[in-house]
């Protein structure tokens, strides 16, 4: 049991009150995905009040369009609206001679609070409008808008109000309701007296937001208005970086490769008219003609768990669904975000708020096929010779598509688009400039987990820290003695789910990523729970108990009478149920049971592994009936081919179709939905990219060096691992 052991003194070292070695992120501003220095050198305060003062006065025209581009008071702050980006696009492309100079636009973001404490603020002067402020007049026939207090429309402002106080207490670091913000009155203080809008305003570019509007209200004294000015934008102002200039170089030399393997493989199998087996193997590695052709190929093989394509597929989609929900939410787009939050506390989300335990789907599947592929291939002796190859295979195949996801986010997808809020994909690239190293190490969860390069990443470190304590267990599973097999299995499961629920009533986290009521204690669970090798263990060690159980039955079905098939099929529903329904009440804004959090913590995870592992058991033997039909369909076999590679760039692109809207968003069901339609095409298509121009020549080249591993008995079947190297890739993701 050295591996639990081990896994518990990781967890205590890096996340107990010893040590703390978690990196902070420092961007050099030689990776800085926007050229700061351009920004510092287009400064100058005389040049920007020469040219604001001549527009005013001779240009009234260019000072509208600088108005015009800027925000106006933010729509829906009842429902949660303080953001209000104006007009990013238009404010970019102004650009105007007047004499002496070139007035072009400069965009740039400001946070203004709400409450501006104006009696602590004696020094500072009113605001004087400038004299010639633009006269408006309003029809005379403009209607009345003023509402009586019994309006019906009253009662409807008055609860959404009240639902935008909830919002903003439940995501502004308060720590409860019962007194967390409270006015000189002790009752429960206006959340909205406690926002910060945040604003776009458009100036010329040699102006700071300080600096352009002293001149327009002509003043010189520090303004009456509290504000801070969050970031700037110009026109060309993204930074090349040797990480761009390395990342197209290897793309090119890909492309260049694919290009001339589809040449020599369509001259020779279609003009020539070649036997394809003459024909040079390695030479055809990089052919798109022939890897696509393997990818939508599918030849049946003795022994396989054909299930687990649709589990996967099912998996994947429940994934990719999930996050287009979270990057809408979490994105700060939305323009009602209250509307948000009423929805996910309700139980008509419970499909999206319970998603997070897919994940779990994975690891049980990842244990359960380690053991599965392995038994047949290997003895205990066997594998102890060969521990560099298992661990150099396992790594060498995750490392193409994971290292081109990389490349893509140092590069390629800072440059795609850009919005007003592009500050939230250049987050995401400042990551990958700086902690690209430990993310194809594996490392990541424990050495920078608030600062992930692909912040999904953490799911293959996991899975690799794990495969590398694997044979621990597995040597004692190879030995060919059932006790000895099962002693190991059965041992390390109970000792993980003991270490992992201590550690749990411990530290005492909440019971998911986002609770409403404890939106403090957030960081500190995704960085020390959910990111966790320890806390996410327990699944990937049901899977191999699975494993060794569908290996002693390999060649023979089990018999199981009708009714306790029934029974279990009824409980492990039952028991997924269970689980998927524990999402609503942790979601409630008075949520409050700590001792509930961390049995959800401590065992909800292997629960579901052992529901997916009773499913997979009964596909198999043939208990399934139609779920069998569904899961082993042939239509989910490319789509769990290209699993792999959908995980991996999936997330990366919903955050750049979420940075690139100019105004917010509104929040509905019904867009996310279609929303997601749009995102699971885009990862199919580029996932496809992926493995056919970076992933299966990879594939081919490693298997070739590499002698394609060690080989099974030919008496025995050979399961989920054909000579295809696409097929590879199932047992990570």
């Amino acid at each position: 049991m050295k591996s639990i052991y081990l896994l518990l003194l990781i967890t205590i070292f890096n996340n107990g009150n010893i040590v703390r070695a978690h990196f902070d992120m420092v961007v050099p501003d030689h990776k800085n995905a926007f050229d700061l220095n351009l920004y510092k050198s287009v400064l100058d305060p005389e040049l920007c009040e020469q040219q604001l003062r001549y527009i005013q006065e001779n240009e009234p025209q260019i000072l509208f369009e600088f108005f015009d581009a800027s925000f106006r008071t933010p729509r829906g702050i009842l429902t949660g609206n303080v953001r209000d980006f104006g007009n990013y696009h238009q404010c970019l492309r102004i650009n105007q001679e007047i004499p002496g100079s070139v007035v072009e636009g400069k965009y740039c973001m400001i946070n203004l609070p709400l409450n501006q404490n104006w009696p602590t603020l004696p020094d500072r002067p009113n605001i004087t409008w400038p004299d010639e402020w633009p006269d408006i007049t309003w029809p005379e026939d403009w209607p009345d808008l003023t509402l009586p207090e019994r309006h019906p429309r009253m009662a409807k402002l008055k609860y959404a109000a009240e639902r935008s106080r909830m919002y903003h207490l439940a995501t502004s670091g308060f720590e409860r309701f019962n007194g967390a913000a409270k006015d000189d009155t002790g009752n429960p203080g206006s959340a909205l007296a406690s926002l910060t809008f945040q604003l776009g305003l458009c100036l010329p570019r040699a102006c700071t937001a300080d600096t352009g509007l002293k001149v327009l209200l002509n003043t010189t004294e520090p303004l009456a208005i509290d504000f801070k000015e969050s970031y700037y934008r110009l026109p060309s102002d993204k930074l090349w970086v040797p990480g761009e200039y390395v990342a197209f170089s290897i793309f090119g030399i890909f492309i260049i490769l694919v290009a001339l393997s589809t040449a020599y493989d369509i001259r020779s199998t279609i003009y020539l008219e070649k036997d394809p087996k003459q024909l040079n193997k390695l030479l055809l590695a990089f052919s798109a003609y022939t890897n696509t052709h393997r990818l939508v190929t599918y030849k049946p093989v003795p022994g396989a768990l054909e299930c687990l394509d649709g589990i996967r597929t099912f998996a994947m989609v429940w994934v990719i669904i999930g996050h287009t929900f979270v990057t809408q939410t979490s994105s700060m787009i939305m323009a009602n975000p209250a509307d948000a939050l009423a929805w996910m506390t309700s139980l008509d989300s419970i499909w999206i708020t319970a998603a997070p335990i897919t994940v779990d789907t994975f690891f049980m599947l990842s244990g359960l096929l380690l053991v599965y592929t392995t038994a047949g291939k290997l003895t205990s002796m066997k594998l102890v010779k060969s521990l560099h190859l298992f661990y150099l295979n396992r790594l060498l195949r995750m490392f193409p598509a994971l290292a081109a996801v990389i490349l893509l986010q140092i590069s390629i997808f800072n440059r795609v688009a850009d919005g007003p809020f592009w500050e939230v994909e250049m987050t995401h690239t400042h990551r990958c400039r700086v902690y690209w190293w430990s993310t194809l190490l594996h490392i990541q969860n424990f050495v920078n987990p608030s600062h992930m390069c692909l912040a999904h990443s953490w799911y293959l470190a996991i899975d690799v820290q794990l495969h590398i304590l694997s044979p621990l267990v597995l040597v004692w599973v190879l030995t060919g003695r059932k006790k000895l097999a099962w002693s190991a299995l059965v041992g390390a499961l109970i000792s993980v789910l003991a270490a992992a629920t201590t550690y749990n009533f411990i530290r005492n986290f909440p019971a998911g990523p986002v609770i409403p009521s404890r939106p403090q204690d957030s960081a500190d669970y995704l960085t020390n729970y959910y990111v966790n090798t320890l806390t996410r263990a327990s699944p990937f060690f049901v899977g191999l108990i699975f494993g060794y159980i569908l290996h002693l039955n390999r060649d023979r079905k089990v018999k199981i009478n009708f009714i306790p098939a029934t029974i279990l099929w009824v409980c492990a529903i039952v028991i997924a149920l269970l689980i998927i329904y524990s999402s609503y009440p942790i979601m409630q804004l008075d949520w409050d049971n700590q001792f509930a959090d961390n049995m959800i913590n401590s065992f909800m995870r292997p629960a579901w592994a052992m529901f997916v592992g009773w499913m997979i058991f009964a596909c198999v033997h043939g208990y399934g009936g139609p779920v069998n039909w569904i899961l082993s369909h042939r239509a989910w076999k490319v789509l769990s081919r290209l699993s792999y590679a959908m995980y991996l760039v999936h997330y990366p692109m919903q955050f750049i179709i979420n940075a690139m809207p100019i105004v917010p968003i509104y929040f509905d069901v019904r867009f996310s939905l279609f929303q997601f339609l749009a995102d699971f095409s885009l990862a199919v298509i580029v996932a496809y990219l992926i493995t056919i121009l970076i992933d299966a020549p990879c594939s081919v080249l490693i298997k070739h060096f590499m002698g394609g591993g060690p080989k099974r008995p030919a008496k025995v079947a050979v399961a989920e691992e054909p000579a295809e190297p696409l097929e590879a890739k199932n047992t990570y993701i």
